[in-house]
């Protein structure tokens, strides 16, 4: 069949191939054999689930063509701006690529903070580096804990005073 009003026809025919059970939607298993990074390693489940969340109106864990349409859309965007920071066109995001790419969206992170990152999120090796589906997940966690830290941080001075339980009700409602 061709493509419903508002689904991009070449969305819509890869939405069929990722729709391996023909339930009409995609879940997160499905997802994940979908997307490939450089590498050709598949995109992790933290990053799926994270996506599919944002994109799953009826929280039902899976997303239809409409959902998927624009997850595609949104990977491109990250994709391209992914392939901005990638200075050295390697297909992964090196230290000094993450730290320029941190700071050209305006955060103001320590070299050390870019090192745990990479530490948390690269493949072991004796170069680290981010791929495409961590660079996703890295963003976007870090947009999502900054708008709940300018949330308490009222006056924009850069700290908060916050109980135990206001950080972990912040943890919780964004990350989990």
């Amino acid at each position: 069949g061709n493509a419903p009003p508002g689904v991009d026809p070449e969305a819509f025919s890869w939405f069929q191939a990722v729709d391996a059970d023909r339930s009409g939607y995609i879940s997160v298993k499905e997802l994940k054999q979908a997307l490939v990074n450089s590498n050709w390693s598949t995109f992790n489940d933290e990053t799926c689930l994270l996506m599919i969340n944002m994109f799953d109106k009826t929280r039902s864990g899976r997303i239809d063509m409409y959902g998927f349409s624009a997850l595609l859309r949104f990977i491109q965007q990250w994709k391209n701006l992914f392939q901005q920071y990638d200075r050295d066109q390697s297909g992964s995001i090196s230290f000094s690529e993450l730290q320029q790419a941190f700071s050209q969206m305006g955060y103001n992170l320590s070299p050390q903070f870019s090192q745990l990152l990479l530490a948390r999120y690269a493949q072991r090796s004796s170069n680290p580096s981010i791929q495409l589906d961590r660079f996703i997940q890295i963003c976007m966690q870090l947009q999502s804990m900054t708008d709940a830290f300018r949330e308490k941080d009222t006056g924009l001075v850069g700290n908060v005073r916050l109980s135990y339980e206001d950080f972990l009700t912040m943890v919780v409602t964004r990350m989990m």
